[in-house]
């Protein structure tokens, strides 16, 4: 399986954040369909047993269109959601994208309604810093 070109930059950032990489890719199958979400992280919360945990699907919108990058990473995010809504729904899903498509792309105001009706929660990343500098939640 083939990592996104910037894998390793969001894993960083989350571990910089202090998440803990759980699965590099987390494996979900469920309806006689499998699955590889590119990170399973988790991060401990004070006074919980159990911390906050997510799935993290990156993206590097490096492709010819944009659009058509667009078009394929809500497609997979939808089914990834149903799938972990079905095997671990205390498991939050995000999108993972560059700081410069979102401060492009995800500023338009077609692309802000997608992001809101297909609730896409969103991390954004910066290439150079290897850093996450939003949660869109």
């Amino acid at each position: 399986m083939a990592k996104d070109l910037f894998h390793d930059v969001v894993k960083n950032g989350l571990i910089k954040e202090g998440w803990h990489i759980t699965d590099d890719p987390y494996f979900v199958k469920t309806g006689g369909v499998e699955f590889f979400i590119d990170l399973g992280a988790e991060r401990m919360i004070a006074a919980e047993k159990e911390g906050e945990r997510i799935a993290v699907e990156i993206k590097s919108f490096i492709g010819p269109s944009a659009i058509n990058d667009l078009h394929l990473a809500v497609g997979q995010f939808i089914n990834y959601r149903v799938a972990l809504s079905i095997k671990d729904s205390a498991r939050k899903l995000f999108l993972a994208v560059p700081e410069t498509t979102y401060e492009t792309l995800f500023q338009k105001e077609l692309i802000q309604r997608i992001v809101l009706e297909n609730n896409l929660k969103l991390i954004v990343y910066n290439i150079d810093q290897e850093e996450i500098v939003l949660w869109q939640t």
